[in-house]
């Protein structure tokens, strides 16, 4: 068999073996050696000109292959370091140390030898498995349960530690309770018992001694008899009221304001003795006074209104000021030359003022009187002070006196809220207008209860009684507000009459 030769674009080199040659000939070109070589540049366009030629080398000058440039870019931009540099390199770099943390966790170059090397001692011997014991009467047989494949393909082959949970270390209010703890301690250390602790030492212990009653059973006839309209049981006073208060079983305290009555006044006023069927003539007189007082002033504040929207016959218009009226702006007058001279004098007046530049002699002279002013002051503080020292007896017998005038006003200020208890309230927008007096006159008096004719109503005067005890505001009738308006059609019947 001949040697052969192996050819490539820029080499020429000695051929491999036959049992090689087969692995390379996409790419290579094989020919018999001859005496008469030809030259380098020969050989190159012999196999370059052969079909199925890969040529290796890029030329711009090779016929049918487009120019391949380097694309230019300017590094010195941000924007183009990510596009166009080559990191290859550092992520491959990056790759391969997290592979090693994976792996064999951490880098290789911080092992020690014996974590990387161990000393083969040939085939370990078999330990003689203990023989297990039957399990219902069965012996297992075959080898060892292995586990399954899902189970190790789920399991956690990487040796890089997982992240640490920041929020499963955290505590709420972690600095306040440090704070608080920090402060027990110091108390206990000075032998000071807090106040919540005071509270649970000063609980009423309760009677653990006391047993339960025990239920009995609902056939039984001598069981006591139960009323279920009585009063109810008293375990809820006995109990202990921190439980009670714990478990939502205490009752509510009732607000003592809840227990006052809005008003002082009682349900039902007694008529005054004059109000009788057959009253005494000086107390039917002294009714008819107080109605007509009452009268009196109605009629006052009817009045008042009628004055204060009374028209005053000088503002009434008449033909003389309606004329007045219909002329002004048209008739020129004689002032509007005096406006000019008023407005340059308003200016004159209202011209700013500089003020001149002080001297540093009347500054000083300023700052001195200051001082003075400050001096003099200060030496009047002193001597009222001690004329205060002469004063005592003067000084205590006004303290007592506002001391008295205080009480005085206290004093007032209570009788004045025990007055208004007996006064309706204003509850509504509505102020409370007492019910006119049940009156009768002198000669609408009878002898007797047959011939008496009644006045007012009784729902009416509930009513009234209501609102000035201050129970209900005062309200009024509402007032009826037609939609439609009323139509009048004559009936048939009617129109035939008519």
């Amino acid at each position: 068999m001949s040697s052969f030769t192996e050819v490539r674009p820029s080499v020429l080199q000695v051929a491999p073996p036959a049992s090689v040659q087969h692995k390379r000939r996409r790419n290579v070109f094989l020919f018999p050696q001859s005496s008469n070589m030809a030259p380098s540049r020969r050989t190159k366009r012999v196999v370059a000109s052969q079909p199925g030629f890969l040529n290796l080398k890029s030329s711009s000058g090779a016929a049918g292959l487009p120019s391949i440039r380097r694309k230019r870019v300017n590094k010195n931009k941000k924007k183009n370091w990510n596009k166009h540099s080559d990191i290859n390199d550092v992520t491959e770099f990056l790759e391969d140390v997290r592979h090693q943390e994976r792996t064999i966790g951490g880098l290789l170059s911080d092992k020690s030898d014996d974590n990387l090397f161990f000393l083969d001692v040939g085939q370990p011997k078999k330990a003689e498995q203990k023989v297990a014991e039957p399990v219902d009467g069965k012996k297992r047989k075959g080898k060892a349960v292995r586990p399954l494949r899902i189970d190790l393909i789920l399991q956690h082959d990487s040796l890089v530690p997982p992240p640490k949970d920041v929020l499963a270390y955290q505590q709420p209010n972690a600095k306040k309770l440090r704070r608080i703890g920090q402060k027990a301690e110091q108390l206990a250390a000075k032998g000071v018992v807090p106040r919540r602790q005071k509270q649970l030492l000063n609980r009423r212990p309760a009677d653990r001694t006391a047993k339960k009653a025990v239920t009995e059973a609902n056939n039984n006839p001598d069981r006591e008899y139960y009323d279920i309209w009585g009063q109810e049981c008293e375990s809820k006073d006995t109990a202990d009221p921190w439980y009670l208060q714990q478990t939502g079983k205490k009752r509510v305290k009732r607000p003592e304001k809840l227990n006052e009555k809005p008003s002082v006044l009682p349900a039902v006023e007694v008529i005054a003795p004059g109000g009788s069927y057959n009253p005494d003539f000086f107390s039917h007189q002294a009714l008819l006074q107080e109605a007509h007082e009452v009268e009196v002033k109605k009629q006052k504040e009817e009045d008042k209104i009628e004055r204060q929207l009374a028209v005053n016959k000088e503002h009434i218009a008449t033909e003389e000021t309606i004329l007045r009226e219909q002329v002004e702006g048209l008739v020129e007058e004689e002032n509007e030359e005096e406006a000019p001279n008023e407005e340059e004098e308003g200016v004159a007046v209202g011209a700013i003022t500089v003020a001149e530049k002080k001297t540093e002699r009347q500054r000083k002279k300023e700052r001195a009187y200051k001082v003075k002013e400050q001096l003099r002051q200060a030496n009047r503080y002193q001597n009222d002070k001690r004329q205060q020292l002469f004063q005592l007896r003067s000084i205590k017998t006004s303290i007592k006196q506002e001391e008295q005038e205080t009480k005085d006003k206290q004093k007032q200020r209570k009788a004045k809220q025990e007055a208004q208890k007996a006064q309706p309230r204003r509850l509504g927008k509505l102020k409370f207008k007492a019910q006119d007096m049940e009156v009768q006159l002198s000669d609408e008096l009878a002898g007797s209860l047959r011939q008496l004719k009644p006045e007012g109503s009784v729902l009416k005067d509930r009513f009234k009684s209501l609102q000035k005890r201050n129970l209900i505001e005062p309200r009024e009738r509402a007032k009826f507000k037609r939609r439609l308006k009323l139509k009048y059609v004559e009936k048939r019947a009617f129109r035939e009459i008519t």
